[in-house]
């Protein structure tokens, strides 16, 4: 909304709307904290009452994926996103990692089931986006302490708890002579690890739990990234043409898409792109042999060599590339494709490089850890 001009300026003003914005943003900030503190606490809950559901909190990992599938359908289809069997696991390790205290034990046998988690917010003063990085990144409960202890004396951002953890915080204080100004150091923060309390605000992980819409869409980053991707394998020289992008496949009764589709000429292959947008798994690899099998049955002409997947993975921190050529018929051809087809870390450094330099990326990852996304799927329609 642009400023009128028009209106006189009353005496005095400055100090006045002064004190109205420094008002409007500590209220928004201590709502921010609110809700982190209730979702961190509800999140608990969550992780809680699965460990006890797994037949008294004993350790089944097939039990365990089978009930963690079917409650994320169950409440997807309720509440909307935010709940995927990873996000519902990281809940239960939550727990597993906090186990009850007595203060927390106690709060729990007095509240009702209504104000159970403001009731058991305040044993967690950190955002869920910090308690994700410290479950995900700690490696004991020591390490896990000392870095919270820190996060909560220095007032640490998530980037700079996470800044911290990379660099090995925990072990060289632990071996400094001088631990108090080490940590007097540590405490200071970068320009990148401060967060507006506008980002704060939009913190995905909060977004998710209030079931809102985020403007910072992951879909406009993954379409942006995609897009890029296309321009740079043409750009790579004459090998490669475009074939289509979003095309979609169906094995069985589901639906897939693949992201992009070349034909190499000088291999005589289809290559298939799929790109996820979170950290790197095998099964990754095991989902795009899936499609090559289905595009040498469906896709591939007679003359034409099996086809070669790649998987690019776009996480928050470093691109990772992987082709996919163990469905090749024999390890002459495999190592042929590896000497003509573009190198893996030519083509991480490209995506990261696209990664960085879009504004998406850059407010998707300012406050939420990636976390891996489920094969896409289509509907029948």
């Amino acid at each position: 909304m642009k400023e009128d001009t028009k209106v006189p300026t009353p005496r005095d003003y400055a100090g006045f709307h002064g004190d109205i914005i420094a008002l409007l943003e500590s209220a928004r900030s201590t709502a921010t904290r609110s809700v982190n503190a209730v979702m961190t606490a509800t999140y608990w809950q969550i992780g809680r009452r699965i460990v006890e559901f797994e037949q008294g909190g004993q350790e089944r990992a097939e039990y365990r994926q089978s009930l963690l599938k079917r409650l994320s359908s169950d409440l997807a289809a309720r509440f909307g996103r935010g709940f995927s069997v990873d996000n519902l696991e990281l809940m239960r390790q939550f727990y597993v990692a906090y186990p009850p205290s007595g203060k927390s034990e106690t709060l729990s046998r007095k509240s009702s089931q209504r104000h159970e988690s403001w009731k058991l917010a305040r044993p967690f003063p950190l955002s869920w986006s910090h308690y994700v990085l410290l479950v995900r990144s700690t490696r004991s409960p020591q390490e896990r302490g000392f870095y919270e202890d820190e996060a909560l004396r220095g007032g640490w951002s998530v980037r700079q708890l996470g800044r911290q953890i990379d660099s090995q915080f925990y072990t060289r204080a632990l071996l400094s002579r001088n631990k108090r100004s080490m940590l007097e150091r540590g405490a200071v923060p970068l320009p990148g690890d401060l967060v507006t309390a506008d980002e704060a605000i939009k913190d995905p992980f909060v977004l998710e739990f209030l079931n809102l819409k985020d403007e910072y869409s992951e879909s406009q980053l993954e379409e942006a990234l995609i897009l890029r991707l296309e321009d740079f394998m043409l750009e790579l020289g004459g090998d490669f043409t475009f074939v289509g992008r979003q095309r979609r496949l169906r094995i069985g009764d589901t639906w897939f898409r693949v992201d992009l589709l070349f034909f190499h000429r000088r291999l005589r292959c289809l290559v298939i792109v799929d790109l996820k947008l979170g950290e790197f798994n095998h099964a990754d690899v095991g989902q795009m042999h899936m499609y090559c099998n289905y595009a040498r049955e469906h896709w591939t002409f007679p003359g034409e060599n099996p086809p070669v997947g790649l998987v690019l993975c776009a996480r928050h921190n470093a691109a990772v590339a992987r082709y996919a050529l163990d469905g090749l018929p024999n390890k002459v051809m495999a190592a042929e494709y590896h000497t003509v087809l573009p190198d893996e870390k030519l083509l991480a450094s490209a995506l990261q490089k696209t990664l960085d330099e879009h504004p998406t990326h850059r407010a998707l990852t300012a406050t939420k850890p990636t976390v891996p996304r489920n094969p896409r799927r289509t509907s029948a329609s």
